[in-house]
């Protein structure tokens, strides 16, 4: 998973992660901590509270890559599915920053669904009244 992840370790680090790991495995096994996991996020909470995180970095940081992979795919997937709901044939000539503007307000709308429209409508006509007296 580190070679995936080409960014996150030094060629150090990926070095220093073989030998981390084997002493990790060891420490495991005799922590009777870390024999009821049932889950990765339980493993990384467990590893917080006992200070296991600080003493294996790269191993943490492996984990909490394989805890984020999966979110970061789903949003990944609704932010294409959503693209192709806003950028259809009619709207072909979408400039980059409009797109991403429309494809922001499309994913997030129950965020934008909690904002009145009264301070939608202040914040243009402000924007607009100090356009002019610049």
């Amino acid at each position: 998973m580190s070679h995936l992840y080409p960014c996150d370790f030094t060629p150090v680090e990926l070095e220093i992660l073989d030998n981390q790991l084997e002493t990790y495995i060891m420490d495991m096994q005799s922590d009777p901590h870390f024999s009821l996991l049932k889950d990765p996020g339980h493993l990384a909470e467990t590893m917080i509270q006992n200070k296991k995180d600080v003493l294996y970095p790269l191993v943490f940081k492996l984990l909490k890559l394989a805890l984020v992979l999966p979110v970061a795919t789903a949003g990944v997937e609704r932010v294409f599915s959503a693209m192709t709901i806003i950028k259809t044939r009619l709207r072909n000539r979408i400039g980059d920053q409009w797109m991403n503007d429309t494809l922001l307000a499309y994913i997030e709308k129950e965020i934008l669904d909690c904002i009145e429209n009264d301070v939608i409508v202040n914040l243009f006509q402000n924007m607009k009244s100090r356009r002019y007296k610049l």
